[in-house]
């Protein structure tokens, strides 16, 4: 490498260790002798691809163009994706492109109508045009005895500029926090959170989680049961999937992520994913014997947890765990959102439901056991729920049955009554 490759590299590593250190760009822009536009693109390059991508590239190709196809699409999902959980700005095809543009993530950068077409095959494309708000939201009504945990990560850079992810698990009725610090949000990752979540707080009957491609096994494959999917079914625990790119839906657990960022991370300093793991059990212990959520009127999480019992999860169940989970008999819940055609997505899949109903909500249900998918709406909080629509839904494995240990002492709550039908 010659000395201007060098000097330039050096002038990258240097902005970049200014922006992780809070600085703006006017700041760091009269430390180095480059130009705004230099500046955003080496910013979006380390957003997207971290120290690596600071590296010169080279302007040969690389792939063919099949291999280079394949690349993109998952360049512009991620793009796509990241805007998504901004708080503020655009999220649609143009919007993707003008960012790869500026940071130069692809040469060359597809068209409009591509990205779009990416964008609706992955089933990203649900959050536009904007929900009115008289639609009704049908939240689930459940019994006061049964149990829900909601779910969700949140991720921050180090000061070195990798990357940590917090997995948190509430739950509904005592407030009661499960936190797991890893360096990624792999399947592994979440199966060994909630392993040990549902040791210490106990199973759940519902766990209300998002769309992300790590708790339902990814998007691209119909009727793809991941393992999250197949571990929560193995536990008799039915999950509830709130609609894609709206987080307020499972506000519980996003509450508790800001909770966090702003009463942890954000006060204090962090070189390494081991400080992090070391400093968490502060705002643990914090959280469970200090803090007072408003629902719980006056009483910390370990005070509303010792009043109540739950079926917990033993180190031998763990441990007799199968190495390939089956699909065992049970519910899957999805909340969606009518899309202007007329249609919905479930794992991987899209389901007519009707165009008149564009725009609304659904809930669908996956039934593991009968082979069967069946749609519920419910028009109004004074309204009445009903099926309106019912397909087959073959699964290519056998379904087995749910084991004794794991079964719960209650009977399933029908879904229209879940829906208050």
């Amino acid at each position: 490498m010659d000395k201007e490759n060098r000097d330039e590299i050096a002038y990258r590593r240097r902005a970049i260790r200014l922006t992780l250190k809070g600085k703006r760009p006017c700041e760091i822009l009269t430390q180095l002798p480059r130009a705004r536009q230099w500046l955003h693109k080496w910013q979006g390059r380390f957003e997207h691809f971290g120290w690596a991508g600071l590296a010169s590239q080279t302007r040969q190709p690389h792939h063919s163009p099949q291999a280079y196809a394949s690349s993109a699409r998952t360049v512009v999902l991620r793009v796509r994706r990241r805007l998504v959980r901004h708080c503020v700005g655009l999220v649609g095809a143009r919007a993707v492109r003008q960012d790869i543009l500026r940071a130069r993530l692809l040469r060359p950068v597809p068209a409009v109508a591509t990205i779009k077409r990416w964008v609706k095959a992955a089933g990203l494309s649900q959050h536009a045009p904007p929900v009115p708000e008289k639609v009704y939201y049908p939240e689930p009504g459940l019994d006061q005895d049964q149990v829900l945990h909601g779910m969700d990560w949140i991720a921050r850079y180090l000061e070195g500029g990798a990357k940590v992810f917090v997995f948190h698990t509430v739950d509904a009725q005592t407030r009661a926090l499960g936190q797991t610090i890893r360096p990624d949000k792999t399947v592994a990752s979440v199966l060994d959170h909630v392993l040990a979540v549902w040791q210490r707080l106990g199973l759940p009957d519902f766990l209300q989680l998002d769309n992300d491609s790590a708790f339902t096994g990814g998007g691209k494959t119909p009727r793809r049961f991941g393992g999250v999917v197949r571990l929560a079914l193995y536990l008799g625990i039915e999950l509830i999937f709130t609609p894609p790119a709206e987080p307020k839906r499972n506000g519980m657990v996003e509450g508790l992520n800001g909770l966090w960022a702003r009463s942890f991370w954000d006060r204090n300093h962090f070189g390494s994913l081991a400080a992090v793991v070391r400093k968490s059990p502060q705002f643990t212990t914090w959280y469970a014997d200090r803090y007072c959520p408003p629902a719980l009127a006056g009483l910390t999480p370990a005070q509303a947890q010792r009043r109540v019992k739950r079926q917990r999860l033993t180190p031998a169940q763990v441990r007799a765990l199968p190495q390939h989970l089956p699909i065992t008999a049970g519910r899957l819940h999805f909340l969606r959102r009518v899309s202007a055609e007329g249609e919905v997505s479930v794992l991987g899949e899209r389901w007519k439901v009707s165009k008149r109903m564009a725009h609304e909500y659904v809930w669908a249900t996956v039934l593991t056991h009968v082979h069967r998918l069946e749609i519920y709406h419910r028009c109004s909080q004074r309204g009445e729920a009903r099926l309106i629509k019912t397909y087959d839904y073959a699964i290519p494995e056998r379904v087995q049955r749910l084991r004794p240990e794991f079964r719960r002492r209650r009977v399933r709550r029908p879904v229209l009554k879940m829906l208050g039908g």
